[in-house]
Formats: C-alpha cells, sequence, structure tokens
C-alpha cells in the first residue's frame, strides 16, 4: 500500500499562490497587448519586483503623477497606495481614470492625520491665538497625506512639499507667515527645520489625541513649527546603532538615508535626501564604493542588483518593506487590467471636484516655489 503524505495546509496555500502569480504574469501581458497605449501603469520605487516590473514608469509618487499627466492614455493604473493614485487624479485630464490594482494599499503615514483631526487642531490654534490662525500659521502637507487635506491646505494659503522640496517649501512659508503647521510626518519637518537652524524648542510635537495637541499656551505661541505626531512606519525602524554598526566594520561605509528617518539617525548619515536622490547618488558612485542605505528595501534590493560593481546593502539589519503598498499583487493588476479589456473599470479613484480644485491650488502653489 502507498505510503501516504500529508502537506501542511500552508504549504499547500503557498505552491497555489506562486502557481497564481505565475500565470498572473502571462495574464498581464495579454491584457497589455489588447490594450495598448490606452493605459500606462506607474510604479511606485517601494513596489515590490514581480509588480513594479510591468511599469512604463518607475519613480516617486508626485513624480509618476506627472508622468501619468503627460501621456495619451486614457487608463492609468498606479501600483502604489491610495494617496498616490488621488495626486494622479488631481493632477491628470479630466477624460483619464486612475485605478488602484488593490483598494487596501494605503499609507499608514497619510492615516495618521485625517480631515476631521486637523480641523479639530485647527480650531484649537484659533483658540490659543484668538484669531484666524492663517493668520499666524502657514500650513503646510507632505505629498504623502489624503487630497482632502491637501485641499485644507489649499483653501488657508498653504502648500504641499515632496521631500526634495521641503526646505524651500519652510522658507516660502517663513517669508508670509511667523509659524509653520506641518503634517503628517514629523520627522521630515523636524529634520528640515533643523537643517536651516531652527532650534529643537522651537518645534513642538501635536498629538492629536490630546487636546490642543498635549501643548500649553506658552509653548504653541513659542513654536516656528508645530510638527503632527506621524511617521514612516519603514522609515522608522532605522535607528542610530545601526549607522554605528556599519562604521564599526566598514570605515569607508557611505551612509545615506531619506529625510523621514528619526532625527538621530539622520544626524549620523553622510548623505540625507529623497528617493530619487538615493538612487542617483548610489547609481553615479565610483566603483567599489559602500553604501548602507535607509529607505525601503526594495528599493535598495533593486539599486543592488544593478550596481553589481558597489557594495549596497539595507542600514538595517532586518527587512524593512512597504507592507500597505505590498498588498498589490501579480493577481489584483491582472484583475484590473483583464476587466479593462472587458470594458469594465474597477477599483477607479474618485477626488471630489472642490477638493480636486483647492489641492490643485496647493500643488499649484509648492511648483512656484524656487529651488
Amino acid at each position: 500500500m502507498a505510503e501516504l503524505v500529508f502537506t501542511p495546509p500552508n504549504e499547500l496555500a503557498d505552491e497555489t499562490l506562486i502557481q497564481q502569480e505565475a500565470a498572473a504574469v502571462e495574464r498581464i501581458q495579454r491584457a497589455r497587448a489588447i490594450l495598448g497605449d490606452r493605459v500606462v501603469i506607474l510604479g511606485h520605487h517601494y513596489q515590490r519586483d514581480e509588480v513594479v516590473q510591468f511599469a512604463d514608469f518607475q519613480g516617486d509618487s508626485y513624480q509618476l503623477s506627472k508622468e501619468g499627466a503627460k501621456v495619451a492614455a486614457k487608463y492609468i493604473v498606479f501600483a502604489g497606495v491610495h494617496f498616490m493614485a488621488e495626486s494622479a487624479v488631481i493632477l491628470g485630464r479630466s477624460d483619464q481614470v486612475v485605478i488602484l490594482p488593490n483598494m487596501q494599499a494605503g499609507c499608514s503615514m497619510a492615516d495618521m492625520a485625517n480631515a476631521e483631526q486637523v480641523l479639530t487642531a485647527w480650531d484649537e490654534l484659533e483658540q490659543v491665538f484668538g484669531a484666524d490662525p492663517a493668520e499666524h500659521i502657514m500650513p503646510i502637507t507632505y505629498m504623502n497625506s489624503a487630497a482632502n487635506l491637501k485641499a485644507f491646505v489649499g483653501r488657508h494659503g498653504g502648500t504641499v512639499c515632496t521631500s526634495s522640496n521641503a526646505r524651500g517649501a519652510l522658507e516660502w512659508a517663513f517669508a508670509q507667515r511667523e509659524k509653520v503647521f506641518f503634517f503628517p510626518d514629523q520627522h521630515l519637518g523636524r529634520n528640515t527645520g533643523k537643517a536651516m537652524g531652527i532650534p529643537l524648542d522651537q518645534m513642538v510635537l501635536w498629538n492629536p489625541f490630546k487636546p490642543f495637541g498635549g501643548l500649553t499656551d506658552a509653548q504653541i505661541l513659542n513654536a516656528k513649527i508645530i510638527l503632527w505626531q506621524g511617521h514612516c512606519s519603514v522609515h522608522q525602524q532605522f535607528r542610530p546603532e545601526h549607522v554605528d554598526l556599519w562604521r564599526k566594520h566598514y570605515s569607508d561605509i557611505n551612509i545615506i538615508v531619506h529625510p523621514e528617518c528619526m532625527m538621530e539617525v539622520v544626524d549620523k548619515a553622510d548623505y540625507v535626501g529623497s528617493t530619487s536622490y538615493i538612487v542617483n547618488m548610489i547609481d553615479k558612485a565610483p566603483a567599489d564604493s559602500k553604501w548602507a542605505v535607509g529607505t525601503e528595501v526594495h528599493l535598495v534590493n533593486r539599486l543592488k542588483n544593478r550596481n553589481p560593481d558597489k557594495f549596497v546593502t539595507l542600514l538595517s539589519p532586518f527587512s524593512c518593506l512597504c507592507a500597505t503598498m505590498y498588498r498589490i499583487s501579480p493577481l489584483d493588476l491582472a484583475n484590473a487590467l483583464e476587466n479593462l479589456v472587458e470594458g469594465r473599470v474597477i477599483n477607479q479613484i474618485f477626488v471630489d471636484e472642490e477638493v480636486q480644485h483647492y489641492a490643485r491650488l496647493a500643488l499649484d502653489r509648492m511648483l512656484a516655489i524656487p529651488k
């Protein structure tokens, strides 16, 4: 009698998923051949390789939204997260349709500041100043925020910033108002303010779960920058001791990190900049140079693979991936494209017209800020 072999359920599931994802590659290729230039796929730097391999453009969120607006394609499939797809709607043409392959692909940082919380904070600031906060405070939201927060900023004379132009945005703001309300990423705001010479005691942290942010009137009135208590779950994982460990073993290593990392990491780094800055620095670096990189693991691995003449490694000893972006799988991409082939649009991203107007106003202000 033949021996019965028991395969654990999880192994069966893993094998089935592998087969399904392998089949999804062919499904994507067939659908793309049919759709032709009616569709463009945008892939964020942090997207997994199995998905980003199909991207027509690869980059950061703002860069990709601009690329989507330029192409003739009617359908923009954004392999990123929800706020990125919203930005593509805001910056795109009215005849374009933006699709997010998996509607569960969000951003933990963007979720740390919602419109209700920001409106409550603005009302509390009005109580502190006894006047419209816009007379004293310039609101700035990071690109990694929902469309309605970009619209809030637009309504109150503020702007949006990216990790590469945050300093320019702060300088622009201080030329008009005495204080800045910066959300949702505290680390980008703090690191940028510190580089501009603003003392740490003039950069206070607003906790949205406490009345008046957990701050006294004196702290608010003394502050130059009011930082929202938010962060990136990926970049938060990098620690100053990781930098010390690499320097201990490699005296000539270059530490390069994203400004979403905590101040203690940024202070120890050799280079600090956006994802595009990190990509350019490593791609143009001399052969045999060594780099420990403080950003998302899929991007780091991609840099490592395309720069075999250099030593490129993740700054952290454990994997730091964008778990929410990882929710988009080849199966999701295949499903979205095959529905388009059949004349159906699924997972379309909509942004209210009024929200689009004011969010675009804030983005246009950002574009007018000198670099």
